[in-house]
């Protein structure tokens, strides 16, 4: 799995156009599309982890359990600032969003390295001389 995974719910299809929701999943320090609009309401909500979000011009961190709205029209982003995997719920209204996703896909997969890292990754990640990278526990 790449550092970014998502997965339809219910579609377009499904609920007659009225609204999609999708999973998704970002590893440790990865960032999500960049800012975008759209007419759709995004509604995210955190089922693991935290999430970074930018709506209205700022950004804030929302751990698991929490709802962000962007309504259509507004700016927004998404992204896992920190060192666990997480992930959130997306509702998106109306639906039939799931035909952009192969573009959108294509758009993530062809992303070099470097630009699906988050600004703190390298921060987070540095060891001081002499010292051993803490081991990772749990899934996975």
């Amino acid at each position: 799995m790449g550092p970014v995974h998502a997965v339809f719910k219910a579609d377009g299809d499904e609920t007659r156009g009225r609204y999609s929701i999708s999973e998704w999943w970002l590893e440790p320090y990865t960032r999500g599309p960049g800012a975008h609009t759209h007419e759709e309401d995004d509604v995210f909500f955190v089922i693991e982890g935290t999430m970074s979000f930018f709506v209205g011009g700022a950004w804030i961190d929302a751990p698991k359990g929490s709802l962000v709205i962007a309504p259509g029209g507004t700016a927004h982003d998404f992204e896992n600032r920190t060192a666990d995997r997480a992930g959130a719920l997306n509702l998106s209204v109306p639906g039939d969003f799931e035909p952009h996703m192969e573009g959108i896909a294509e758009w993530f997969r062809a992303r070099c390295a470097a630009a699906s890292r988050t600004a703190n990754a390298l921060r987070s990640q540095s060891v001081s001389p002499g010292s051993r990278p803490a081991r990772r526990r749990g899934r996975g």
